[in-house]
């Protein structure tokens, strides 16, 4: 019996959901019929696609969440169940990057990226996990990379905590199989967000277009990501379609990985 890819109705909470792969998910999640709670750490912006989801008829609530704090993320999720009486899935989009190696990367750098990266999924991960056993189960979809799988240069702190994201997908996966809980991690090679083009407008200016032609020649494909590519993959994951997939590390890498 075929099952479709289908959210209709489940109950989502997206994480960096302001911007990037995290508004593409939360996009397509409320188009697809999934009451969506948009959190980001800029509330403004959580706001405004919660805004536009709604305009466009969708069911989409808002909240400015640190997820590296733990006691405001703990509350998030309660204010979620009291308001949608449960979670079923989980997408972990927030997340920060950081360009330089061992010796270049200080203690501040590591310490930012851990506690967002890693800290951060921890922690909205064991809130939700809590509000999941509840109910029977649901999804989680953290986002790692490819650097979770391959080493990348001059990406030393941001390939620690995206490995961690891909054992700490495995580590769930094991502990809560039972409990009907599945865990999995999508690494995508780059993708082409905002924080791609800021990057190149301060590094490279007047270059800007000759660089995106590099970064997007990385990949044998011949371009990056688009972000709302992670969050069809995302959506498959939280679907009842994908109910007997977990702990896998799922690349969308364009070809990196077989060329």
């Amino acid at each position: 019996m075929a099952t479709s890819i289908r959210v209709a109705g489940k109950v989502a909470i997206v994480t960096g959901g302001g911007s990037g792969i995290g508004e593409a998910t939360a996009r397509l999640f409320a188009a697809e019929g999934a009451v969506v709670h948009v959190l980001d750490i800029a509330a403004d912006a959580a706001a405004r696609v919660v805004a536009s989801i709604r305009d466009a008829g969708g069911t989409a609530f808002d909240d400015g969440v640190d997820v590296s704090d733990g006691q405001v993320v703990a509350r998030a999720v309660e204010r979620v169940v009291e308001r949608s009486g449960r979670v079923d899935a989980l997408v972990n989009c927030a997340g920060v990057a950081h360009i330089g190696t061992l010796l270049s990367t200080d203690e501040a750098d590591l310490d930012r990226l851990y506690r967002v990266n890693v800290k951060g999924t921890f922690l909205t991960s064991k809130a939700v996990v809590t509000a999941m056993l509840e109910r029977g189960g649901g999804s989680i979809v953290n986002l790692g990379s490819i650097v979770s799988l391959i080493g990348l240069a001059e990406r030393f702190a941001y390939t620690m905590t995206k490995g961690a994201v891909l054992t700490m997908t495995r580590s769930i996966a094991v502990d809560y199989m039972k409990q009907g809980i599945r865990c999995n991690c999508i690494c995508p090679t780059r993708v082409h967000t905002p924080f791609v083009d800021g990057f190149l407008k301060k590094n490279y200016p007047g270059r800007e277009a000759e660089m995106f032609a590099e970064l997007s020649a990385y990949q044998p494909l011949g371009r990056m990501v688009r972000p709302e590519e992670v969050a069809e993959l995302a959506l498959y994951l939280c679907s009842d379609a994908a109910s007997m997939i977990t702990g896998q590390a799922i690349p969308l890498d364009g070809g990196v990985l077989v060329h």
